[in-house]
């Protein structure tokens, strides 16, 4: 009984002697108790300041300006693209040289259109009124020679016709009693016929430029066009993009080419064509003056021959 007692008294004693050295090491060390030197920095941090009344706010995370948004990247390399002048002269002054050449050869080939309309014009008009004014003495003349009269001076074809026959009488009449009047009238009607020929010729001159305007003037801003479009293409191949707006430009200066060929090549068809249904008329009109020339010569001939019949008779 007093061994189980005094096992029970020194039991504890043990225990707390053996647990003593474990609790010892997980203690922590003691933090050191000097008050801090005066040339020592303070470790804890000042307390901020409350803001004042009438400070600016901050701006918050509402706020503030939006980013960009990723619809708005792609607009950067636009603003890079090489700006065009696509009024007609901005484009004429970026086409190559070679166009430049062939659209100052069609604005050249504009103006001579309207040149030949303008002179062609007033010589037509001139023509006719002379035209008229003869053929009014040649209907009211009663033989050659009073109409020979009338017209001397004038320096229009048909008055040409009446002092041609009346030369032409006057050479022949020595052999009108043997040889009769056949001979006289074709060589008359040969003259007539010269003298309409020339006269013919001479109001188409000019004309001939607008034909030549109205039948090449379309091939030759074909060829501006097609040497545009080809440099259009060299230029896509070189920078490497099919963006119309690289490449629109270059096609619509080279598109200014054909614009310009036709705007010459309609004009000089319509002229020319206007010009040819005047002379067709013009020569119409000289025919009936020449048809009352020949009556003229006739008439006298006739007379002539009866005259003389009629003293061989006396």
């Amino acid at each position: 009984m007093n061994m189980t007692k005094t096992l029970r008294g020194i039991a504890p004693l043990v225990l707390a002697l053996c647990l003593t050295p474990a609790f010892a090491q997980e203690t922590p060390p003691a933090v050191p108790t000097e008050a801090p030197t005066e040339n020592a920095a303070p470790t804890a941090a000042p307390a901020p300041a409350a803001p004042a009344a009438d400070a600016p706010a901050v701006p918050t995370v509402e706020s503030a300006p939006a980013a960009a948004t990723p619809e708005a990247a792609p607009q950067a390399p636009e603003s890079i693209l090489p700006t065009h002048d696509l009024s007609p002269m901005g484009m004429y002054e970026q086409a190559h040289w070679v166009v430049k050449a062939v659209m100052i050869a069609l604005l050249v080939a504009c103006f001579v259109t309207w040149t030949v309309l303008v002179f062609k014009t007033v010589e037509m008009m001139a023509a006719k009124s002379r035209l008229r004014r003869a053929t009014r003495a040649i209907r009211e003349g009663q033989t050659l020679s009073s109409t020979a009269g009338a017209v001397q001076g004038r320096r229009d074809p048909a008055s040409f016709m009446v002092l041609a026959a009346l030369d032409e009488l006057h050479r022949s009449e020595p052999a009108l009693k043997e040889a009769g009047n056949a001979g006289a009238k074709e060589r008359v009607r040969s003259i007539l016929d010269r003298i309409e020929a020339q006269a013919g010729r001479r109001l188409r001159k000019g004309t001939g430029v607008l034909a030549s305007i109205g039948s090449v003037a379309p091939f030759v801003g074909l060829f501006g066009t097609v040497w545009g479009i080809m440099n259009s293409f060299i230029g896509i191949a070189e920078s490497g993009t099919t963006n119309l707006a690289v490449v629109a430009p270059g096609i619509a200066e080279a598109l200014l080419a054909t614009a310009i060929g036709l705007v010459a090549a309609i004009p000089a068809v319509v002229i020319y064509n206007a010009f040819a249904r005047q002379i067709t008329d013009y020569r119409a009109g000289l025919a009936d003056a020449a048809a009352g020339v020949e009556r003229l010569v006739s008439r006298d001939l006739d007379f002539g021959k009866s005259n003389r019949l009629s003293l061989a008779a006396e």
